[in-house]
């Protein structure tokens, strides 16, 4: 399976992407194969735990251990314009990663001028990478968004990624409805994905809004923050299959 802008624009629901707080090569694999087997479409890989350069050689290990499935990554509190190059350079060696998932768009909303963004298309556009960018958009840990402005927020980020992401205020925390409802408001056309508190037991709630769901809490073992439990994930799925 892989993700495409046609597949997240014209699936009947939104994808299940797992994501997957990395240690190690052996302990991401483990859990790509969870993901793979429950049918995800895709996979985020993430660094919360050691920098971007220690993170660069464990994804070659993962893609020369696991050549196919779509996987995305996020080098943490790292912008496209750090990721996109080495990103182009993992793809030239053979080992490709088809999303950029960045935790901030480095989109301010109280202007129509982008200098920031402009920066991060230009070095996107010149590094040659052809993956999908997501990117934050009033998202958790960053800059705090007014709520009244989160329309325009998510207009003025459209124009520069694939898949606009927004979240709730921390990880795990699921995000207001009204929210989401307001993102897919002034996104009629663009898709939508959010990165935090989507659960089993919610999941309705926010499936007719959103093209993407990225999760990794809930859909581990109960206070661990590694290893997905796959019966949880299979619970996410039926609860998103379900009408």
């Amino acid at each position: 399976m892989t993700i495409t802008l046609d597949l997240l624009r014209t699936a009947p629901r939104p994808l299940i992407t797992p994501v997957i707080h990395v240690q190690n090569a052996e302990q991401a694999v483990r859990n790509i194969d969870k993901a793979t087997t429950a049918g995800c479409h895709g996979i985020f890989l993430i660094n919360h735990d050691f920098p971007m350069a220690d993170f660069v050689p464990i994804l070659r290990d993962i893609r020369a251990a696991r050549p196919t499935p779509w996987l995305g990554v996020n080098f943490l509190a790292q912008s496209g314009a750090s990721a996109f190059p080495v990103l182009a350079e993992l793809a030239a060696e053979g080992a490709p990663f088809y999303a950029f998932w960045a935790d901030d768009a480095r989109v301010d909303e109280r202007t129509e001028a982008q200098p920031e963004a402009e920066e991060i298309a230009r070095t996107r556009r010149e590094s040659g990478w052809q993956g999908l960018y997501f990117a934050g958009v009033a998202f958790k840990k960053q800059r705090p968004i007014d709520p009244a402005d989160f329309a325009t927020a998510a207009r003025r980020a459209a124009p520069f990624m694939d898949v606009v992401t927004t979240s709730g205020r921390a990880t795990g925390e699921a995000a207001d409805t009204a929210k989401i409802q307001t993102f897919r408001n002034a996104l009629p056309s663009t898709p939508l994905a959010v990165a935090s508190g989507i659960t089993p037991q919610n999941a309705k709630d926010f499936a007719p809004l959103l093209d993407c769901i990225l999760v990794a809490t809930g859909i581990n073992f109960a206070g661990d923050f590694y290893e997905i439990d796959p019966t949880r994930l299979a619970a996410l799925n039926a609860a998103i299959e379900t009408p």
